[in-house]
């Protein structure tokens, strides 16, 4: 039987961001293409390895 590789697993954050600075970040990942939690799992992953954003 074959099976295959479980899928990554998510986990939800809540934090409490200034309404104008996520408005930017929402407009900005819009314009660029991007979807939101696409760009901050990367740069989480980029701090985890480098320290830096």
């Amino acid at each position: 039987m074959a099976s295959t590789a479980p899928g990554a697993k998510k986990r939800k954050i809540d934090y409490n961001v200034d309404q104008a600075t996520y408005d930017d970040f929402i407009k900005a990942c819009t314009r660029k293409g991007f979807a939101p939690q696409v760009i901050l799992e990367q740069a989480m992953r980029k701090f985890t390895q480098t320290g830096q954003i």
